[in-house]
């Protein structure tokens, strides 16, 4: 073999060494991103209990939300029956539009008869069993009188809500093109967006705010009046093809804009975990990466204690106190704290005190009297490097805290101590001057 050959071969062992090279630190790099290697745009996986983020991918990116939007509906039709203003037997007469919206071919929906009165109850569980688009717009007019009123009102509960990165221009979640020349907002071919965290948001403070949700999304059938039975769209129910144990909830949905998505929640023991895939590319992948999920949710995370009852933090077990019959008092928790963490990841966590300020002089001090069990502050953790532990609302954040209080009484002294030790003080200030001016003339 001559040279030119010979370096010709060294080059291309060289090149095809470094494109194997590069390629592991490229599939590592997509593996670090997604550990899970979803086929999904975005996804997120929060604890039910407390809204903390236990994975995400492309989380915080804008995509097509489809008919997971009717969970917003759902939210304010559940809380307009709270409020009184409207009820679950209250009659729903459906107009012509209603009627055709029902007909219309290849969409989701129960068939409304023009002139036909239904309940609040029906029409609800059409929507959120078989994602009835019909029945939704039918319960958005009803409660804002027009469903153009409706989705100011979903937009404005959404800002209420604290979600970030949504907008809806319907109340069904369909494309408007589908809405037979109707566009409550948007143009004319716009659809619902929202970013899987906001998604997930909603769903958290849906299930928290109004649990029975779950009665009627759990429901794998609807026996509907018109004699037919129809299949919820969620098939991770029981008795449906993709069932998985502990799925009682919460919302797929579908469109050519936004492919295919599903907010799941599903419970096993006290343990509930809300997820979210958006963009599959099919009707059941849809449910396959949402098993992967919960089946990554299920086998590598537990709730633990992490901070026990009368926990004291390391260095600061006590505060001091002025004007006190002793100059300081212990500080501990009140409970415990517990929370949902990665297996093995117990050690990530440190603790972090958080005094009151308010309660504290400018010298970091307590004012005597303080009594037994008075809050001084809070602890909380976040991972080792100072990054705080995610959460979805402030809410679920709070649950990450526990009160700090006083672990015992101290009194006030009497003036006459108070003047002992002022008096005290004045002198040993002034020896102590007196003694550093001495000092100083050596």
């Amino acid at each position: 073999m001559n040279r030119y050959k010979q370096f010709s071969v060294f080059v291309a062992v060289f090149i095809l060494s470094l494109t194997t090279v590069f390629s592991g630190f490229i599939n590592k790099a997509e593996a670090a991103e997604d550990p899970l290697g979803l086929n999904a745009e975005a996804a997120i996986l929060v604890d039910g209990e407390t809204g903390k983020v236990l994975y995400e991918k492309n989380a915080d990116v804008v995509l097509g939300v489809a008919s997971m939007s009717k969970m917003m509906t759902e939210y304010i039709v559940l809380e307009s029956i709270d409020k009184g203003k409207i009820s679950w037997d209250q009659k729903v007469k459906i107009n012509e539009y209603i009627h055709k919206l029902s007909a219309a071919p290849g969409l989701s929906n129960v068939g409304l008869t023009q002139g036909e009165d239904y309940t609040v109850k029906e029409l609800y569980s059409a929507m959120a069993i078989h994602s009835g688009n019909a029945a939704t717009v039918a319960l958005a007019e009803l409660i804002s009188g027009t469903e153009k009123n409706f989705v100011q009102l979903m937009n404005k509960k959404a800002e209420e809500l604290g979600l970030k990165d949504y907008k809806f221009v319907n109340a069904s979640g369909l494309n408007n093109s589908s809405l037979l020349g109707n566009h409550p907002a948007g143009g004319a071919n716009d659809e619902n967006v929202m970013s899987a965290r906001a998604t997930a948001r909603l769903a958290y403070r849906l299930i928290t705010d109004y649990p029975e949700v779950l009665e009627t999304a759990s429901q794998a059938r609807l026996e509907f009046r018109d004699g037919r039975t129809y299949d919820n769209f969620n098939f991770m129910l029981p008795g449906l093809v993709h069932e998985y144990e502990g799925v009682d909830g919460l919302k797929t949905g579908s469109t050519d804009f936004a492919g295919y998505g599903f907010t799941a929640t599903a419970k096993r023991g006290d343990q509930r975990f809300i997820s979210v895939v958006m963009k599959t590319d099919t009707r059941d992948t849809r449910f396959t990466e949402t098993e992967q999920v919960l089946n990554y949710a299920f086998s590598n995370f537990n709730k633990e204690t992490i901070l026990k009852k009368n926990y004291q933090a390391k260095g600061q077990k006590s505060v001091p106190v002025v004007k006190g019959k002793e100059d300081s008092v212990k500080i501990h928790t009140k409970d415990e704290l517990a929370l949902t963490i990665k297996n093995g990841e117990k050690d990530q966590y440190q603790p972090k005190l958080v005094l009151d300020k308010k309660k504290l002089n400018e010298d970091g001090e307590l004012t005597a009297p303080v009594k037994k069990g008075e809050k001084i502050g809070y602890m909380t953790v976040e991972a080792k490097g100072g990054e705080p532990v995610s959460f979805l609302t402030e809410d679920g954040e709070k649950l990450a805290k526990v009160d700090v209080v006083a672990a015992e009484s101290v009194e006030k002294a009497n003036w006459f101590v108070l003047s002992m030790r002022g008096i005290g003080g004045f002198f040993g200030d002034l020896f102590g001057s007196v003694a550093s001016a001495v000092k100083g003339l050596f």
